[in-house]
């Protein structure tokens, strides 16, 4: 992977060039740092003005794409206009499109019930989040003292086993949180190219999208086969899994801002 600020200008050059920009973003240790609880991660409003910049720009289309809920994203965000993607893409709204995927629609009364046997079981565990998503639900355990997280994977996999074995849900890891969706064939990747054919464009744009966690690599996937531009916000200690990479939020900002004044300038 390439340090991305230092070769955003041939980068913003190549967007500038392009009939259409699909430029889709990840929340969470993308537009936000990672914090302890998922209530807490707050859009600053120099990045949210940042974003909004950009959407002036008509040959550009902004979407945020994340785990979160969709309606929880659309308020944190709060930008008209744009696509909102929750649940990794499970659930997608934008100015001509909208989506849920009818499989995760179906398992929500399941997921539902999993979440509350799951809150039920880690009671006692001090620290661990149980967030019910509708169409997921994660279970976050950045709090729990280290002494207790042996308990916790015991207790979570007890739970969870019989209905990944018999091929119900399928459950993935990120920066200390499990993430449980239904075992159906879905993902950012598959969400990021919906979106891209769904638009009504002449031709297919140049996808660009930022993700920081194991969720966003199939999104990377799909971008890079697109010919489009991949952005791991992760550190050049990473294992390579996209183009270019950032080393946190605020190197997003700074690219993001770059990419703003050079469209508003009109320069290349």
């Amino acid at each position: 992977m390439k340090a991305l600020l230092s070769c955003s200008n041939v980068v913003v050059a190549r967007i500038k060039r392009a009939e259409h920009v699909l430029l889709l973003i990840d929340y969470d240790g993308t537009l936000t740092p990672i914090v302890e609880r998922p209530e807490l991660a707050k859009l600053s409003l120099q990045v949210k003005e940042c974003l909004q910049n950009l959407t002036e720009n008509p040959s550009l289309t902004l979407g945020i794409i994340s785990g979160r809920v969709l309606e929880d994203l659309r308020e944190r965000v709060s930008i008209k206009g744009i696509i909102y993607a929750g649940n990794h893409g499970l659930e997608i709204e934008g100015p001509g499109i909208t989506y849920v995927n009818p499989v995760a629609k179906k398992t929500k009364p399941f997921i539902c019930s999993l979440c509350q046997d799951i809150s039920r079981e880690l009671a006692d565990i001090r620290g661990a989040i149980i967030e019910d998503k509708g169409l997921t639900l994660s279970l976050h355990y950045r709090l729990v003292d280290e002494a207790q997280l042996e308990e916790l994977n015991r207790i979570f996999c007890n739970i969870i086993k019989p209905f990944v074995t018999s091929g119900k849900i399928k459950v993935s890891e990120g920066k200390r949180v499990y993430e449980v969706k239904p075992a159906v064939d879905w993902g950012k990747g598959k969400a990021i190219a919906f979106i891209a054919q769904n638009l009504k464009w002449k031709r297919e744009p140049l996808m660009v999208f930022f993700g920081d966690d194991v969720t966003d690599y199939d999104g990377f996937r799909t971008v890079d086969d697109s010919g489009g531009i991949s952005i791991y916000v992760a550190g050049e200690d990473t294992e390579p899994v996209a183009q270019y990479f950032l080393d946190s939020p605020e190197e997003v900002y700074q690219f993001l801002r770059i990419l703003s004044e050079t469209f508003k300038s009109g320069g290349s």
